[in-house]
């Protein structure tokens, strides 16, 4: 895995914020899993937007962090993670698995570029109350 990714990762379990500000490039393009909760689904364009309005977004919902497994850079220099994100929900208290695959895209040393893929059932299904 690129030594940048990896610290976006640390920075993401450690809730750091500055360091995530120091590694996204500042035109970052995001795009997060469609039906994610929290209303984060979608295209995200800018720094801000990422870092506040999807990972603050839910980290207000989850204490959650990613956990990459394994890591491949293709022809093209796209990073393709896949690991599990870890967790509880805030509201329920119930814990959750979900798996990922993250496609990366780095400019100039910092990632500029992100597609996530995850389970959405299981954000969904830690935040349900019980019948």
């Amino acid at each position: 895995m690129s030594p940048t990714v990896e610290k976006l990762y640390l920075a993401l379990r450690e809730r750091d914020v500055t360091s995530l500000y120091a590694l996204l490039h500042p035109d970052f393009e995001g795009h997060v899993a469609p039906g994610m909760p929290c209303g984060v689904g979608g295209a995200h364009h800018g720094r801000d937007a990422m870092i506040l309005g999807v990972w603050g977004e839910v980290a207000g919902h989850f204490d959650t962090a990613p956990y990459p497994e394994t890591s491949q850079q293709t022809t093209d220099g796209t990073i393709v993670v896949t690991g599990h994100y870890r967790g509880t929900a805030r509201a329920t208290g119930r814990d959750y698995a979900a798996e990922f695959t993250h496609l990366w895209r780095l400019s100039n040393d910092r990632v500029s570029w992100l597609h996530q893929y995850t389970d959405t059932a299981k954000w969904h299904e830690a935040l349900a109350t019980a019948p």
